[in-house]
């Protein structure tokens, strides 16, 4: 079982711009410094990379959101004030725009909070953030300035190198405060159909898979077998994910090759590149493609 640990909110201003905030002692939910029932804080807040979404998703992202200047998706914080982000674990933040909320980590506690922006102008600020306490580690760790750097944001922009997307953070004066990678895969959700594999089509309109990213699961059909398994979003990389614990029923098919160069495929991937809104390709670590889906 996971170690839950108290919510504590203030203003960014207030808290973000403290060492921890480890003198604040008041509590978002229960009183009296009370411990909040497990139930009701996971209610509030993701404590680990299972929960990395928010409680409500957000559909239809693209990169044409981006590059209209709305802030949205899933983000691994890269830098913060130009330097590597040394963390526990994973620090991301993910935009949610229709709650105006912000769900991530600082690399040692969950935070969450709110934020607005105004994508003509290019400005963004956070307030209300909410964090855990937990005490962490690991010398050196950059949570406190990422912390700081969110309470200091004021600008925003975005840009790209080939299929990696930026959004740098920034301060009154222009400063680059924080530089994240962008880590969407929405665009994965849904019914799609194997129309290659390695770029040699499939005549098998069989062959499907149902992908959840929220879930972290895929299920599907090899084209004789039912398949399941797992997708986890790695945080650390850009745009990189995995499909792991592929199992299958054991049903003799017509064509066993086909449905092992499938699992091979999927156990190969590193990356997808939505090709357009109705197909998707899958790639492996050295941007090969392996799998080419089309939406059902």
């Amino acid at each position: 079982m996971k170690t839950r640990y108290p919510i504590y909110i203030v203003t960014a201003a207030a808290c973000l711009s403290l060492a921890g905030c480890g003198s604040i002692n008041l509590p978002l939910i229960g009183g009296g410094g009370e411990k909040t029932p497990d139930r009701e804080i996971s209610n509030q807040l993701p404590t680990d990379r299972e929960h990395i979404h928010g409680p409500h998703k957000e559909h239809n992202f693209s990169i044409a959101d981006l590059e209209e200047g709305v802030v949205t998706g899933d983000w691994t914080i890269e830098t913060v004030n130009g330097d590597k982000v040394v963390s526990e674990t994973p620090a991301y933040l993910k935009f949610v725009p229709s709650e105006k909320r912000i769900y991530g980590s600082n690399g040692c506690n969950t935070i969450n909070g709110e934020y607005t922006y105004d994508k003509e102008a290019h400005t963004l600020r956070f307030s209300q953030i909410a964090t855990t306490m937990r005490l962490c580690g690991t010398p050196g760790i950059t949570d406190l300035d990422i912390n700081a750097a969110l309470a200091n944001t004021t600008t925003y922009s975005w840009g790209h190198t080939d299929d990696e997307y930026y959004l740098y953070l920034k301060d009154d004066n222009g400063v680059e405060l924080l530089k994240l990678m962008h880590q969407n895969f929405d665009f994965l959700n849904g019914s799609w159909q194997v129309t290659a594999i390695e770029e040699e089509p499939v005549d098998n309109p069989e062959m499907r898979l149902v992908i959840d990213v929220d879930g972290g699961k895929i299920h599907g059909n090899t084209g004789c077998n039912i398949l399941n398994g797992t997708m986890d979003v790695d945080m650390e990389t850009a745009n990189t994910l995995s499909f792991q614990d592929i199992v299958t029923t054991r049903m003799a098919c017509p064509d066993p090759s086909l449905q092992t160069r499938l699992i091979v495929a999927l156990e190969d991937a590193a990356h997808a590149r939505p090709v357009d809104a109705n197909q998707v390709v899958l790639l492996n670590l050295l941007r090969k493609p392996v799998l080419t889906l089309r939406r059902l």
